[in-house]
């Protein structure tokens, strides 16, 4: 808790007023133990967090919109790395969304265990805060003008790419949240713009990617593999198939899934969060996106025999674990 009210202190949250009139958002404390980007080793943490849902539209926050990275931007740029021989390299950006301004006035209750409070004060949030509604558009709209600034170019058909192209160098950057990759020919330019985003942020260099959005990312000499083996072996464990006998196919041959078939599921929620989980997985394995499309229609009134096909697909994931995407030089 004290590591995370430093950092709020030394990004300027906000000033602690005596104040009268002023509707007044709470505030909670979430604990978590984190895992490291692979998935091995933890730490615990505690994340400060505004009641967002008490926020009003149009006097607490007016757009709340964010974009993310594209799916197909991704791979993209990956290929375009491997294709000219780039390293792709990786950045992480530290209490991200305590670094977007507030446009509006929003005044919390002070957080348990911030002494610099007297009774009766409030606190104006000057930034943004995490699980306010506004958080994410905040971020990316200053992150969006702090590159502009540095001469990079947002693409106008995909907004998380930034460019920065001249006659000698090109430059690329996706961002995704808090999460940053970047591409070039000009190990000056990447120097130079790690170097800025250093002065802006607190940022961790984690040097060449090699686990990005639960993409495992394996470099060699004969091109980039990217799988989803530890997003997968999450899935497996909490469906208890870790140990299930694998299938030969992603869907058993001649079934024909339809409405009504078998009897309906009695919470359609588990089935809903493994089909968006499969669809996740069909970023590096295409091969299932028929199995997993055909699943999708029937989560509204889930039956028997739609969570057994997508069992099955886990069951032929489970034998083909190490299979992925593969990027040639």
């Amino acid at each position: 808790m004290n590591e995370e009210l430093i950092a709020l202190d030394k990004n300027d949250m906000g000033a602690c007023l005596l104040t009268t009139g002023k509707k007044a958002i709470g505030c909670k404390w979430v604990f978590k133990v984190k895992l490291h980007p692979d998935g091995s080793g933890q730490r615990y943490k505690a994340r400060l967090v505004a009641k967002g849902y008490n926020q009003i539209e149009g006097i607490d926050y007016f757009d709340s919109f964010f974009l993310v990275a594209k799916s197909v931007a991704v791979r993209v740029f990956m290929a375009v790395a491997v294709a000219k021989g780039w390293p792709l390299w990786q950045l992480d950006v530290n209490n991200t969304f305590l670094h977007g301004h507030l446009d509006e006035e929003v005044y919390m209750v002070p957080p348990e265990g911030y002494t610099c409070a007297v009774p009766g004060q409030l606190c104006r949030l000057k930034r943004s805060l995490y699980s306010l509604k506004q958080v994410s558009r905040q971020w990316n709209i200053g992150l969006t003008t702090k590159l502009q600034d540095f001469g990079y170019v947002q693409c106008p058909h995909e907004y998380c790419l930034f460019l920065k192209i001249t006659s000698t160098c090109f430059v690329g950057m996706l961002i995704y949240v808090d999460d940053i990759i970047l591409i070039g020919n000009s190990e000056d330019e990447i120097a130079s713009v790690k170097s800025y985003l250093h002065s802006l942020f607190t940022i961790k260099d984690l040097g060449f990617a090699k686990y990005f959005l639960g993409l495992e990312l394996a470099r060699s000499t004969h091109g980039l593999l990217v799988t989803q083996q530890k997003y997968l072996t999450d899935i497996l464990s909490d469906t208890n198939l870790l140990e299930a006998k694998p299938t030969s196919t992603p869907f058993p041959p001649g079934l024909k899934l339809t409405a009504g078939d078998g009897s309906l599921l009695p919470d359609p929620a588990p089935y809903r969060r493994l089909v968006g989980r499969l669809l996740y997985l069909g970023f590096t394995r295409p091969n299932i996106s028929f199995v997993v499309q055909q699943c999708s229609q029937f989560l509204q009134h889930p039956g028997s025999s739609h969570w057994d096909a997508a069992l099955h697909v886990l069951r032929y994931l489970r034998g083909t674990s190490s299979l992925g995407l593969f990027f040639p030089l």
